[in-house]
């Protein structure tokens, strides 16, 4: 488990933090751009991009405390460290995305009911300023996304604000050449829609890790079969899979060998683990190893009342 802690914290530091930050500086910075030409402009579609660029920011400064954290080593109450933080984070990122949505659903249906008039020339200048800034924020965090929940994160913001620029640009644009006051709010909802999707796709996989369910690339049958295929292993029971943090997967397990030394059990675990390892990326093993079937009330997971 030690080697397993350092080899993480090694990918985070030299992978995750550096990306991250740059991130926080474009989203502050233009956070406060979009803001200040929504309220110039009177278009919510920037402002509910500025919106949603402040939470970015708040978002984004959370991921990086969480890998902050999870560097840190495992402590006597904290046996398998704060490697969570990650994954509390994400949850958080989701859930804020999912409030910052229903508060644009609700002002874009003010504004349909009395659209104002909007200055599309300045909504249009900052939209664009806007994207370009995005854009650079998702092309630094795409590739860390991929295999880091905390960072998918802060990606989906990020590209939720990037799909919120390319809808204001095309509001401004239809409202300058045809008069349309009324796309503002509807391209707000459609944007709003976009990112609740990532939101709750984010929420869902998170909710699944905390809850220690089996990681979605694997099923039990399929490794309990894979673990009666090696020679020595006559039974597996008591088998639970779950996820510590993004890409870092573990198992434990009653394995039933034949009656034989203990020195030859060390052999069936190291095959135990390489198969693991190689088939399913589960990193972590703990196996309890016995010679006779246990029985039941000993093998099943039951909370004390």
């Amino acid at each position: 488990m030690t080697r397993l802690l350092g080899n993480h914290s090694h990918y985070h530091s030299d992978h995750l933090t550096q990306p991250l930050i740059i991130a926080i500086a474009i989203t502050a910075t233009f956070t406060l751009v979009e803001f200040v030409g929504g309220l110039l402009s009177d278009s919510l579609a920037l402002m509910s991009d500025a919106g949603h660029m402040l939470t970015d920011t708040i978002a984004l400064a959370l991921s990086l405390a969480a890998v902050g954290i999870a560097l840190r080593p495992p402590t006597e109450e904290k046996t398998f460290g704060f490697l969570r933080a990650e994954i509390l984070a994400a949850f958080i990122n989701g859930s804020t995305l999912v409030v910052i949505t229903l508060v644009i659903f609700y002002e874009a249906v003010q504004r349909l009911l009395n659209p104002p008039e909007i200055d599309a020339p300045l909504m249009l200048v900052v939209a664009a300023a806007g994207l370009a800034a995005n854009a650079a924020g998702v092309f630094v965090l795409r590739d860390r996304s991929k295999s880091n929940l905390n960072v998918r994160g802060a990606f989906l913001h990020m590209m939720g604000d990037l799909l919120s620029s390319v809808g204001v640009i095309l509001g401004a644009l239809l409202i300058m050449f045809f008069g349309l006051q009324s796309v503002d709010p509807i391209l707000s909802i459609l944007i709003g829609a976009i990112i609740l999707f990532g939101a709750w796709r984010l929420i869902s996989q998170s909710t699944m890790i905390l809850l220690e369910s089996v990681p979605s690339h694997v099923r039990l049958n399929d490794v309990k079969e894979s673990l009666l295929g090696i020679e020595g292993v006559v039974d597996v029971h008591d088998l639970h899979i779950w996820t510590l943090s993004s890409g870092l997967h573990a198992l434990s397990a009653h394995i039933l060998v034949k009656d034989q030394m203990v020195s030859n059990c060390s052999a069936v675990i190291e095959k135990c683990q390489a198969r693991l390892n190689r088939e399913y990326a589960i990193s972590h093993t703990t196996f309890q190893i016995e010679c006779q079937s246990c029985s039941d009330p000993v093998c099943t997971f039951v909370p004390h009342r």
